[in-house]
Order: C-alpha cells, then sequence, then structure tokens
C-alpha cells in the first residue's frame, strides 16, 4: 500500500502568517519572550486578561508552529520554560514597527499606555 502525497493547496502569505502569529495574546507572547526564556508564571502575569487555558493554548500553537520552543526541567516543583525559536525571533522587529505604530495611534487619540500607568 503506497501513500498518498497530498499537495497543500495555494494561499496567501499575508493570511498564512497571519494564521500563526494573530490573535489575542501571539504578538504579546513572542514580544515579552525577546529578551531570553520566561517561565509560565511570568508570562500569565506580563500578559494582562489572559486566562491560563488561553494562554496555554497560544503557547502550544507558537510551539507547533515552531516559533516558541518549551523546556521542561524535572524538578520539585516542575518548572516550564518558554524561549523563541529562530523562526520567532525573526518576527521581532516587525512586532516592534507595530507597537511604535499603536503608540502613535493611542497618543493621537488621547489613551494612556499601561507603561504609563506603571511609571506615574
Amino acid at each position: 500500500m503506497t501513500k498518498k502525497t497530498v499537495e497543500a493547496a495555494p494561499q496567501c502569505s499575508v493570511d498564512y502568517a497571519f494564521q500563526r502569529v494573530g490573535g489575542k495574546h501571539k504578538g504579546r507572547l513572542i514580544w515579552h519572550l525577546q529578551d531570553g526564556p520566561v517561565r509560565y508564571g511570568q508570562l500569565r502575569r506580563l500578559i494582562a486578561g489572559v486566562s491560563p487555558k488561553m494562554l496555554t493554548q497560544a503557547l502550544r500553537e507558537l510551539e507547533e508552529d515552531g516559533l516558541v520552543t518549551r523546556h521542561i526541567f524535572v524538578e520539585v516543583p516542575p518548572r516550564v520554560e518558554y524561549a523563541l525559536t529562530d523562526n520567532g525571533a525573526q518576527l521581532l522587529p516587525f512586532i516592534g514597527l507595530l507597537k511604535e505604530w499603536g503608540e502613535q495611534q493611542m497618543q493621537a487619540a488621547g489613551v494612556r499606555s499601561v507603561h504609563e500607568e506603571l511609571t506615574a
């Protein structure tokens, strides 16, 4: 019995990219992983408004897409760290541009940044 090779249908590259990094939390997760590995609990504190279920789902999807790695330390209590892969790190300049654009739009609209609240 031979396996049939199924060829993927043509797809828009923008759609393909947004399927990998789109959504409410993925871009922020990638941004917060830029300085190196981060533990799950730290990510929960950094990403405001995300439930544990949604955080876990987003991290799993990023891992499946090869953008994030998960390292499990066999110790008590168990420790899990997430880090960017080389492919994930390639997204940082684009997310940085989105961040700058968002800051400009917020300033023009008179919307205060969370970062301003923390330093006020």
